[in-house]
């Protein structure tokens, strides 16, 4: 009855202590930006001034795409994707869309190989927002999506993992969402079909460290979603706006900050499966990153717990 009395007071000690460290530790949202991140560069090399997501909606389609060291992946999936939408558009001369390559504080020639496509399609059609410093993934692609001018916005991994044509699928998935609260909805790429192959391909430990960090997702944050890491997602407007304007985790575990921002709003999600391919060159650290990953999903659940963190009225950006 005594080890009982002392363990269970042990386990309160502790939770309280982790309580208290994730809300000291807790990082508010940072929306403000360098003076050089307030700009981008057009095809002859003029300084233009980036619009914002509390702006109204100026083109059908804006696809973000977040890129750290990315020289060498980069031109595959731009290539892929500006053909998709230039065919798109040649067969429907309605549709307008553009590409905000977001440069994550490389330290390659990122910038300078995106920039080629803005010289090449214009900058109405391809933006380049060079970070000054690395925010982590997460941060990279808010940068981007709040500098987004798309009546629906995506976000696309700069591997060319997914096949950009399958937006088409997220398209439908978010079309087929209704009611749609206020027009906000979400639609994310999935590759929970591939896992059962993915899993032979594996090592046991690896498999291990899959299945505990889709327990942890479950059970603290987002219940229903099988993958929440794929890095394809479509939102509307107003869905981005809402949910990137309370994000606060900027590295590997943001997506599922960004769909537990989501199910407390009771924005609609749709989960649809794409075709996917590894892709050599990932920035996964496999044990590492996934550990932090772990760690950021406890800290999520437990700074919304204590108010650390508030889900937010809209930011205004600076």
């Amino acid at each position: 009855m005594g080890f009982n009395c002392k363990s269970n007071a042990i386990l309160i000690f502790l939770t309280f202590q982790l309580l208290v460290i994730a809300h000291l530790t807790a990082g508010m949202v940072d929306l403000t930006r360098h003076e050089k991140e307030k700009y981008f560069l057009t095809a002859t090399g003029e300084k233009r001034l980036f619009p914002s997501l509390h702006d109204p909606h100026s083109r059908e389609l804006s696809v973000v795409v977040p890129a750290y060291n990315e020289e060498l992946r980069l031109p595959v999936m731009m290539d892929e994707a500006m053909e998709y939408l230039e065919n798109r558009q040649k067969q429907n001369p309605s549709f307008t869309y553009e590409v905000i390559v977001v440069d994550d504080g490389s330290k390659d020639k990122t910038t300078e190989v995106a920039l080629r496509y803005t010289t090449k399609y214009s900058a109405d059609k391809v933006r380049v927002l060079t970070l000054v410093k690395n925010r982590g993934k997460g941060g990279a692609v808010r940068m981007g999506t709040l500098s987004s001018r798309g009546k629906v916005i995506l976000m696309a991994d700069a591997d060319g993992a997914t096949k950009f044509s399958d937006i088409e699928k997220v398209e439908a998935g978010l079309n087929d969402l209704n009611p749609k609260p206020e027009n906000m909805a979400i639609s994310c790429g999935s590759r929970a079909h591939l896992e059962k192959d993915s899993v032979a391909q594996r090592s046991l430990f690896r498999t291990f460290l899959m299945y505990g960090f889709h327990f942890l997702v479950w059970f603290f944050c987002v219940k229903g979603i099988k993958d929440t890491q794929c890095g394809f997602k479509l939102f509307t407007r107003e869905a981005a706006l809402k949910t990137f304007s309370s994000l606060h985790v900027e590295r590997w575990a943001f997506d599922v900050e960004l769909l537990y921002i989501a199910q407390c709003f009771k924005i609609p999600i749709a989960e649809v499966a794409v075709n996917w391919t590894e892709i050599e060159g990932s920035k996964l650290v496999p044990f590492w990153s996934w550990l932090q990953m772990g760690r950021d999903l406890v800290f999520i659940r437990l700074r919304y717990i204590t108010g650390a963190w508030k889900l937010q009225s809209l930011h205004k950006t600076d």
